[in-house]
């Protein structure tokens, strides 16, 4: 690859993070494949995890008549019956219980040898399996919130657009929607091409944000 194409990459990425805003009015007559949907979750399951385990799980609505039943449950919000697809992102807090079959991969796809994913397996079961609740809920929450970004800025290169939302009722989601106690909801994701334009925002000096080695006194 040419320093000219390398340039070219990392002004494509830039142009992606520089343009990605949160949209709440979308274009109720665009409709994302369930191809195109699945590929971009693939593509986002790229982020990193604890110990790899990928307690990622998607519920994605796309039905108009589920995306009714979920308007109530947040707050209204008209993004979730106007955009193509709500992703609801949870996180398993016994995704340990597939630590055999990722390391399983990883051996067949030669980037691991057979001992070292039995005693990865091993050390990862022991040690997920008996963490207090606490500490595997906030594990997934570290986690959920890795490929939420990721899938959103997934989204904005492909040309659509996104709302991350924490405002909804999360204990009436899990009941109308049987999500299990196993897991945790993380993130609501509105995801579709915008109707009008996200506004735009301001950040905080990376001065008033940022410290070397020691935090400030006051």
């Amino acid at each position: 690859m040419t320093t000219t194409q390398v340039t070219q990459n990392q002004s494509s990425f830039f142009d992606v993070i520089k343009e990605r805003r949160s949209v709440r009015a979308y274009d109720p007559a665009v409709k994302i494949s369930r191809e195109e949907m699945t590929e971009m979750l693939e593509e986002a399951t790229l982020a990193p995890s604890s110990s790899n385990l990928q307690p990622w799980r998607f519920l994605v609505i796309d039905s108009p008549e589920l995306k009714q039943k979920l308007l109530p449950i947040a707050f209204n919000q008209q993004q979730v019956v106007e955009a193509s697809a709500v992703i609801a992102v949870l996180g398993d807090v016994k995704s340990y219980q597939k630590a055999e079959q990722i390391y399983g991969q990883a051996v067949e796809a030669g980037y691991m040898a057979a001992d070292t994913a039995t005693s990865f397996i091993e050390r990862s079961v022991k040690t997920y399996s008996g963490l207090p609740s606490e500490v595997a809920r906030q594990i997934v929450y570290t986690d959920g919130g890795l490929i939420s970004m990721q899938l959103m800025l997934i989204a904005r290169a492909r040309g659509y657009d996104t709302v991350p939302m924490g405002g909804y009722n999360k204990a009436k989601f899990v009941e109308e929607f049987g999500i299990s106690e196993q897991y945790e909801s993380v993130m609501l994701i509105a995801i579709g091409k915008a109707a009008k334009p996200g506004h735009p925002t301001t950040r905080l000096p990376i001065g008033d944000v940022t410290f070397f080695n020691e935090m400030p006194t006051e």
